[in-house]
C-alpha cells in the first residue's frame, strides 16, 4: 500500500511539473494558422536521437491523403479524400470527385518520380488491397468491394468489376470500415464489419462471421497473424488485440500501463471533442487522452533498429503526434506501454496544428512509412456543427481555410540504409517461396498472397520441406499457411508443425488444422 501511496504521489508530482514547464514553453500561434511547406513543417517535428524524416511525396501531387498500399514492385497506392471537408459545414464532401493515384520508383531509389491516377471521381475511397496486378477498392457509403486492373500499363484501371457485393451502408463516414488487409490466415479484414472475407478465386469471396471488432480507422497485423484494431470514437486506443478476433474480442484491465492512455502533444489549442475535460489542466490546453487514434501499424521490417520490431506505432492526428507502444507477452497477456512515459513525451509529435499523421505501414524497403493528412480540421462536420464547442474553439485559429494539402513521410535511422525495391509480379512461383525467408514482413505478407492467388500448385513440393526445416521460424509459418491457402494442407503436415519447437508454430498449427474441419463439413452440407 505504502509503494501504491509514493507511485501515486510520483505521478501527481510529474504530472504537475510537466504543466509548469508546458507554460513556460507553450508554442505560440499567430491566427489564422497558415499552411507551411513540407521542409517548413518538418523543422516543427521532434524525433528520437538518431531518427529522421524523407519526404516521399507531397501536394500538390497528392492531396488529402488517407492511406497507401504498397503492390508487389514496390509502387505506392494513395487513397485521396479530396472532398473531405473543404469547409467547416462538410460542402459537397460526398461529391464523388476523390480519387487513387499510383506512384513509382522507376530507378528503385526510393524516389517517387512517376505518378498516375489510378482510380478517379470516385466516393471517397477508404482502402485499397493490391493483389497482383488487381486491386482491390473499398468506398465510402457502401460495403461493396471492387476489383480493378490496369490492362495497358498505363498505371490507369482500365478495368472494374464486383468482388464482394455487400449493398449500401449509411450513417456518418467516420463510422464506415477502413482496413482491407490480407492477413496471415488467408482471410481479409476489415474495421466495424462483424465478418471476415476471402478470395475464391473467379467466383464470389467466401464469407465467415467474426466477433464485432470495435475497430475504426486503419487496421494492422503482428507477425503471427493477430489483428490489432483502435477505437477513436470509444477514446479506447488500441483495443481487441488479446486474441485473433475470429475467437473473440477480448480486453483485459492489465493490458496496458498505468497511464498509457494519457497522450503528450505540443500544440495547446484545445480544439477536440471533450472540452475542458480533455485538457491537461485549465492552463495546459493539450489534449490528455486519446480521442482520434487512427492507422495503426506494427513495425515488421529490417531497416531501424532491431528494438524497434514488433513496437505498434499509434497515430493520434487530434493531438498531432505518433505513440510507438512496446508489446511484451507474459503469462498469455499481451500487454502495451509508451517507452516515453517518464518523460511525459511522445515518438513522434510536432507543434504545428496542420500536423495529422492517419495511416503508417512497414514500407518494401524496411522503413515505416506514414501519412501526414496535413490539414485544420481533422473531425468530420457532424461534431463541428454550429454552436458546438469544437466550432467555437475552432472558428477563431482559421483551421478550416487549410485544406488542399498531404504528405507521405518515410523514417530512416542514421544507421540503416533503405533496402531494395521488390520485383514480385512477374516472379515465378518459386521465387515468391524464396521470399517467404525474407527479414522484412512486407515481403513474406506480399509473397504469400500473391502465391495464394496464383494457386499454382507446383509450389506445395517446396513450401512443404519449407514449413518443416527452414531454420528461420517465420518462414515456416508463412509456408503452413501457403499451404493452407493453396489448399494443400494434409494431417501428416499438421502434425509436423503440432511438433515445431516454436510455441506460435504449433498454436497456429491449431488454427489450420480448423480448416480441414470446416472443408470437411463442406463437403458433408455439399453432398
Amino acid at each position: 500500500m505504502r509503494s501504491s501511496l509514493m507511485h501515486l504521489r510520483l505521478l501527481s508530482f510529474l504530472a504537475f511539473a510537466s504543466t509548469a514547464a508546458f507554460a513556460q514553453t507553450k508554442p505560440t500561434y499567430t491566427f489564422p494558422v497558415k499552411a507551411l511547406s513540407a521542409e517548413e513543417e518538418l523543422k516543427t517535428i521532434q524525433l528520437p536521437d538518431g531518427y529522421s524524416l524523407e519526404l516521399v511525396l507531397s501536394d500538390p501531387i497528392i492531396k488529402e491523403p488517407t492511406a497507401i498500399a504498397f503492390d508487389g514492385n514496390g509502387k505506392m497506392y494513395v487513397v485521396e479524400m479530396r472532398t473531405y471537408m473543404q469547409d467547416i459545414d462538410g460542402t459537397d464532401e460526398l461529391t464523388p470527385k476523390s480519387r487513387i493515384s499510383l506512384h513509382e520508383s522507376t530507378k528503385g531509389d526510393g524516389v517517387y518520380d512517376k505518378h498516375s491516377v489510378y482510380l478517379d471521381n470516385i466516393l471517397l475511397p477508404r482502402m485499397v488491397l493490391p493483389l497482383d496486378d488487381r486491386v482491390l477498392v473499398g468506398i465510402t457509403d457502401t460495403n461493396d468491394i471492387t476489383l480493378h486492373r490496369d490492362s495497358n500499363g498505363d498505371a490507369v484501371a482500365d478495368e472494374e468489376s464486383p468482388w464482394y457485393v455487400g449493398g449500401p451502408r449509411g450513417g456518418n463516414m467516420e463510422h464506415q470500415p477502413s482496413g482491407l488487409v490480407w492477413g496471415l490466415d488467408n482471410w481479409i479484414y476489415t474495421t466495424y464489419n462483424g465478418y471476415r472475407l476471402r478470395w475464391n478465386g473467379k467466383d464470389a469471396p467466401l464469407k465467415e462471421n467474426t466477433a464485432p471488432n470495435g475497430g475504426q480507422w486503419g487496421l494492422a497485423q503482428d507477425d503471427y497473424g493477430k489483428m490489432w484494431w483502435s477505437n477513436a470514437g470509444g477514446e479506447k486506443g488500441l483495443w481487441n488485440y488479446q486474441a485473433p478476433i475470429l475467437y473473440a474480442a477480448i480486453n483485459v484491465p492489465q493490458q496496458k500501463s498505468e497511464k498509457y492512455d494519457t497522450v503528450w502533444p505540443i500544440v495547446a489549442l484545445g480544439d477536440f471533442q471533450g472540452g475542458p475535460g480533455r485538457f491537461h489542466s485549465p492552463e495546459d490546453l493539450r489534449l490528455n487522452h486519446f480521442t482520434g487514434c487512427a492507422g495503426q501499424t506494427i513495425y515488421r521490417g529490417d531497416r531501424l533498429p532491431k528494438e524497434m520490431y514488433g513496437n505498434v506505432f499509434l497515430p493520434e492526428p487530434v493531438g498531432r503526434l505518433i505513440r510507438r507502444s512496446i508489446v511484451e507477452v507474459k503469462d498469455g497477456i499481451t500487454t502495451v506501454t509508451n517507452p516515453y512515459e517518464a518523460e511525459m513525451t511522445e515518438f513522434i509529435r510536432s507543434s504545428d496544428p496542420n500536423f495529422r499523421p492517419l495511416n503508417m505501414t512497414t514500407g518494401p524497403d524496411g522503413c515505416l512509412y506514414f501519412v501526414d493528412a496535413y490539414r485544420g480540421i481533422i473531425q468530420e462536420g457532424n461534431w463541428v456543427k454550429p454552436g458546438s464547442f469544437l466550432r467555437g474553439a475552432i472558428e477563431p485559429t482559421g483551421m478550416q481555410h487549410v485544406t488542399g494539402h498531404g504528405r507521405v513521410w518515410r523514417l530512416v535511422h542514421k544507421d540503416f540504409k533503405p533496402g531494395p525495391q521488390p520485383k514480385m509480379i512477374g516472379e515465378t512461383s518459386a521465387q515468391l517461396v524464396a521470399h517467404l525467408t525474407h527479414p522484412n514482413g512486407f515481403w513474406r505478407d506480399t509473397a504469400q498472397r500473391m502465391l495464394v492467388v496464383k494457386n499454382d500448385k507446383s509450389v506445395v513440393p517446396a513450401l512443404i520441406e519449407m514449413a518443416a526445416k527452414n531454420e528461420n521460424h517465420l518462414a515456416r509459418l508463412h509456408a503452413l499457411w501457403t499451404l493452407e491457402g493453396l489448399d494443400a494442407i494434409t494431417p501428416d503436415i499438421i502434425h509436423t508443425a503440432m511438433k515445431d519447437a516454436h510455441p506460435q508454430l504449433r498454436a497456429n498449427a491449431i488454427r489450420v488444422a480448423e480448416s480441414l474441419l470446416k472443408k470437411e463439413r463442406r463437403h458433408r452440407l455439399d453432398r
